[in-house]
């Protein structure tokens, strides 16, 4: 008599080393991966500094306001900012291009 092989354990195994190299790959791979989350933090790092950027840029300007308002006049500040918007030399300079 004739045997025949047994297909059933070789489905199983099969099955379940195709579930696990999937599962595997998409672990590292997919949407919510290794490499998708070490890209979201290098992001969030670059945004964290651009952030801190424009924070420092804002108290910046924030600091020239409150010395350009009513209640606190710089006038050195005053005179900086008129000579570089609008151009204005004292007579007794002299402008090096």
């Amino acid at each position: 008599m004739k045997t025949r092989p047994a297909i059933g354990p070789f489905l199983y195994y099969g099955t379940c080393l195709f579930l696990g190299m999937y599962f595997s790959f998409t672990a590292v791979q997919g949407d919510g991966g290794l490499f998708q989350r070490v890209q979201a933090e290098a992001e969030a790092q670059e945004l964290h500094e651009t952030l801190e950027m424009y924070q420092a840029e804002v108290a910046d300007l924030e600091n020239k306001t409150l010395r350009l308002s009513d209640n606190f006049l710089d006038l050195d500040l005053l005179d900086q900012q008129a000579r570089d918007r609008l151009g204005y030399v004292r007579a007794d300079e002299v402008i090096i291009p």
